[in-house]
């Protein structure tokens, strides 16, 4: 292996393994504690897109049962083939055929210090591979953080981080790096909308959203435009602009994408369609959930909140059949919404969704109501109404103060019980609506 690189050295340790990259990531990440690395970065270091860090080669050496010294060696092995292709290029292309004159020579110097100034100014960067790492570790950590934490426990980090990000992209960097900080930088403020999304402030959400995009288009990558996309569809969904979400949806089905954001864009169309009332084109959009679902292409990027897991799926499938109606689209809605709620149940504790679980149960007691079965909307709702009312987001208010003007309705005869749980969501819907503490750290 004296004479390897250390990209036909990877593929060449994992193939005799018979492992996938995910694999090869999956190792690497029971082995680090956490879901950092994908299949996506395993791929780059095969293809010497990107040279692994010594903190790297180390887990890596470990997957493998290798001595680090054995992935060192193919590094310095890289970096010679590299180093001595660059010098053959330059001489070929650029030495001169002949001896220059001697009257030049003072020209051909001046000309000579530029190129070598310019190569000092390539070299003074203000990202490397190892901090371009770690930010992609870090933004894949607050993600899968998000779904299972309160959102002023993070907001801080994220806005901190995602501002550091944009002070090294007016820098200088090597163009690689300088894609992948755009593509952080486009992730942090995903993050941030989200944030805004379910304080309820939708303006700034949008703001957020449109510099993501930005961020997404810079590096050019086409997974995540879809995912801003969803954002961007959610925002609309919330601000009553049905037709507008289902529009933005679809447009982020047309860009080419693996993992499971195929099947987050049509839940998202489904749900909008079904609240503007188109009935069919909500039933055709779910069951192109289901096919994307199916018919998946590799992995998500980056966990958390960046990726739609069944659970979340079965739980849009919910609020879309309640939004549909009819008794037996109530009756899928019930089963939906509880395979969500189990799904989450057995999931690990960072990726058990509160909102989603907060959203499954106003669903399921949404269903019983429309059954008629108030004791059941009740039991239902305990998990909501017994939480604290600061994990409890805008979205969720929104849900609760709809719920408690369908008890209103005649049917319910001004029953004891119905007065009682109208009651009860409206206290909890005052609670929660209630400007939270937010941390000295963050614009008041």
């Amino acid at each position: 292996m004296g004479d390897t690189g250390i990209g036909a050295l990877l593929v060449r340790l994992r193939t005799s393994r018979g492992w996938t990259q995910q694999q090869v990531a999956d190792e690497y990440n029971v082995l680090e504690g956490r879901a950092a690395k994908t299949g996506k970065e395993i791929g780059r270091y095969e293809r010497e897109a990107r040279v692994p860090v010594p903190y790297t080669r180390k887990h890596l050496a470990q997957v493998f049962g290798v001595d680090v010294a054995v992935l060192d060696r193919a590094v310095a092995v890289s970096r010679r083939r590299r180093d001595g292709a660059s010098s053959v290029e330059t001489v070929e292309e650029h030495a001169p055929p002949v001896p220059a004159p001697r009257s030049a020579t003072g020209v051909v110097s001046a000309d000579a210090s530029a190129s070598a100034e310019f190569a000092r100014f390539v070299a003074v960067r203000n990202a490397d591979e190892l901090v371009v790492e770690q930010l992609e570790a870090d933004v894949a950590r607050l993600a899968r953080s998000y779904v299972s934490h309160p959102l002023l426990e993070l907001y801080v980090e994220i806005r901190q981080l995602r501002d550091g990000v944009f002070e090294l992209l007016r820098g200088r960097q090597r163009p690689r790096q300088t894609s992948d900080l755009y593509v952080s930088a486009s992730r942090l403020c995903g993050l941030s909308a989200h944030v805004c999304l379910d304080l309820g402030h939708y303006d700034e959400a949008a703001t957020h959203a449109r510099a993501a995009r930005a961020c997404a288009e810079a590096a050019g990558h086409e997974g995540l435009l879809a995912w801003v996309r969803a954002v961007e569809s959610l925002i609309a969904y919330w601000t009553g602009r049905y037709e507008q979400a289902a529009r933005l949806a679809q447009a982020g089905r047309h860009h080419r994408s693996g993992g499971t954001i195929g099947a987050r864009l049509a839940s998202l169309e489904a749900r909008a369609l079904a609240i503007a009332g188109d009935q069919a084109g909500a039933a055709a959009a779910l069951l192109d959930a289901e096919h994307a679902r199916d018919t998946m292409r590799g992995y998500d990027d980056a966990p958390g909140v960046f990726a739609f897991p069944a659970a979340k799926q079965f739980a849009y499938a919910g609020t879309t059949h309640l939004a549909i109606g009819g008794r037996d689209h109530v009756q899928q809605a019930i089963a939906s919404a509880s395979t969500a709620v189990r799904l989450y149940r057995s999931a690990e504790n960072d990726d058990q969704s509160v909102g989603d679980l907060f959203a499954a149960h106003v669903d399921l007691a949404r269903g019983h109501l429309l059954l008629e079965d108030v004791e059941g909307a009740e039991a239902m709702l305990g998990f909501v109404l017994e939480a604290p009312p600061e994990r409890v987001s805008a979205s969720i208010v929104r849900r609760l103060v709809d719920l408690g003007r369908e008890l209103n309705a005649p049917q319910y005869g001004g029953a004891a019980q119905a007065t009682q749980l109208r009651e009860r969501l409206q206290h909890t819907a005052v609670l929660a609506a209630r400007p939270a503490a937010l941390p000295r750290e963050l614009p008041q």
